[in-house]
């Protein structure tokens, strides 16, 4: 295993290099390396190399970020330099391979997999070995590979898998079922690249009606667009080819997704994406690895970066339509928000009888406040479906979310209500419907109810917690509302509006200080809501403020 990634944490800057002014670019580096910002730490990394100041270290984290940015030929290209200076780096020989893969000099990769360490640690260069010997024309050698590194009880489930894959690429499709039926070595780990390859050689042996029941089953368990593409096509009796692994250098991507996904579950992020862009650098087109690669950014805060990875899904394979939903989702995180619309917008067109286009176009539109066109999105939604699903209990709940905010509350309370009729139990629907009969100050016990249900189903949510005590004090059992009011600005302490009702709650059973203490806590967060209201709380009183605005508050008919 190769040690996880420090950026920059080691790097020294001589005495000698301060003198000549290169200072500035090392520490920005480091800063670029710490923030995963590759793009800038790769630029001043550059400058470091081309002015020819750069020490051993730098060299190795111009390798690592060049090889995070899928740039694997310049990252070679750094490697000799390294190497030059009679150092050895794990990191450096990982650049080297996946170049000499990607130029099919395999001779040169099959040295490198030779050195004592190996590159990628056993699995991965095991792999890697058995695809070599294929792509070099030894393909009973490469199968025996497979064999030898199935030895190691760990490392079976993959090198069975991808041996079947490279089964299946030869034609023998017999022998790729034994394995992925499990009849051969046993069962196999059933992801969604298994079952499609599986169902993809069924069909080839003319067993067109056991790859329906193993699809059926699939997608009756997970929702996975490339499964329901693949059952839909059968039934459709289309021709279907086994295309998961076609080439040498389609196995060798393989192999690096392999590493990715189990780095992905326990390793740093950093690494996972070095495999993961090596798989993507040997099959450009390979969604899965795309996908993985721009989560994997994302999660790091390179939104744009994450956003290009994410182009790259080919518009007919039948991840697209979800990698473009996510794509719009990190436009937004990134405040891209015209950007995002027009991405989903788009895909409207493009996958108009997709519900799940139209609920995150929905999502989005909400998100951005154009209430009025998100609903019109969920309307089109629910018409796809027929909203009749259980699963369909969010399209009805933020259906009416959004016609709340046009002002529209009969509309609303009738989705919410539709949305529980779906799912009885749902927290975020028991809460927002009983919140809003609250503010309506309308069916005030039924709200009561249903928020005691939401508060009984997620007793640590604090706003949750914070619609029942603002419901006991719009029933005005004042001394009630104390407790779960004060829990709720403990769980969410930096709550404006948290903190705006305690204060409104501690005032009425007289702890007034404490309120105008609540009050201002309340502005010093910003609110976006309320804030001229609160100030003037503090100037005369919560009783005077009800008094002004002339209307039968909680504090009046409790006091009445």
């Amino acid at each position: 295993m190769l040690r996880p990634l420090l950026l920059s944490a080691a790097i020294l800057v001589p005495f000698g290099a301060q003198a000549q002014g290169v200072a500035g670019p090392y520490l920005a580096a480091r800063i670029a390396g710490f923030t995963n910002d590759y793009v800038a730490a790769s630029e001043y990394y550059a400058q470091l190399i081309r002015r020819d100041d750069s020490n051993a270290q730098a060299l190795e984290n111009a390798i690592i970020i060049n090889s995070v940015l899928g740039e694997f030929g310049e990252a070679a290209e750094i490697a000799e330099d390294l190497e030059a200076l009679d150092q050895r780096s794990q990191f450096a020989s990982g650049a080297k391979l996946v170049q000499a893969l990607l130029e099919e000099r395999f001779d040169d990769a099959q040295t490198l997999l030779d050195q004592e360490e190996g590159v990628g640690g056993a699995l991965l260069d095991g792999l890697l070995r058995a695809w070599i010997a294929i792509a070099a024309g030894e393909t009973t050698a490469g199968l025996a590979q497979f064999d030898t590194l199935a030895e190691t009880e760990s490392f079976a489930p993959f090198a069975w898998t991808q041996k079947a894959y490279a089964l299946a690429m030869a034609g023998d499709f017999e022998g790729a079922d034994e394995i992925l039926s499990g009849r051969a070595r046993g069962p196999l780990p059933a992801n969604v690249r298994v079952i499609e390859a599986h169902a993809q050689v069924l069909v080839q042996l003319d067993r067109q009606a056991d790859a329906l029941d193993l699809l059926e089953q699939a997608n009756d368990a997970a929702n996975a667009p490339v499964l329901q593409d693949l059952q839909a096509r059968i039934e459709a009796e289309e021709d279907v080819a086994y295309d998961v692994v076609t080439s040498p250098r389609e196995g060798l991507a393989a192999a690096y997704f392999t590493l990715a996904l189990l780095l992905a579950e326990d390793s740093s992020t950093t690494f996972t994406l070095l495999n993961a862009r090596a798989a993507t650098a040997l099959r450009p087109n390979e969604s899965d690895a795309l996908i993985l690669t721009a989560e994997l950014l994302e999660s790091q805060g390179q939104h744009d970066l994450a956003a290009s990875v994410l182009t790259g899904v080919p518009r007919d394979d039948p991840a697209f339509f979800g990698a473009e939903i996510a794509r719009a989702d990190i436009l937004l995180a990134s405040d891209q928000e015209d950007a995002a619309i027009e991405v989903l917008r788009a895909l409207s067109r493009s996958n108009a009888d997709r519900k799940e286009v139209w609920s995150a176009y929905a999502d989005a539109l909400r998100r951005v406040e154009r209430p009025a066109d998100a609903v019109a999105a969920y309307d089109r939604a629910i018409e796809l479906d027929g909203g009749d699903a259980s699963e369909n209990w969010f399209l009805f709940f933020a259906r009416g979310t959004a016609r709340e905010q046009l002002g529209g509350w009969d509309a609303a309370e009738a989705d919410f209500r539709r949305a529980l009729e779906l799912n009885p139990e749902q927290p975020n629907v028991l809460n927002y419907l009983g919140y809003g009969l609250v503010e309506q100050r309308t069916d005030l016990d039924e709200a009561l109810t249903l928020i005691e249900q939401a508060v009984e189903a997620r007793p640590n949510d604090g706003y949750i917690t914070d619609s029942l005590g603002w419901a006991l004090y719009r029933l005005g059992r004042f001394d009630e509302a104390v407790e779960p009011m004060e829990r709720a600005a403990m769980l969410e302490p930096l709550d404006p509006l948290i903190n705006d009702h305690l204060g409104d709650v501690l005032w009425v059973v007289d702890r007034k200080r404490e309120a105008e203490f609540q009050w201002r806590r309340a502005l010093s967060l910003d609110p976006e809501e309320e804030v001229d209201r609160i100030r003037r709380k503090l100037e005369v009183g919560l009783d005077r403020v009800v008094e002004e605005e002339g209307r039968a508050d909680a504090v009046e008919a409790a006091r009445d």
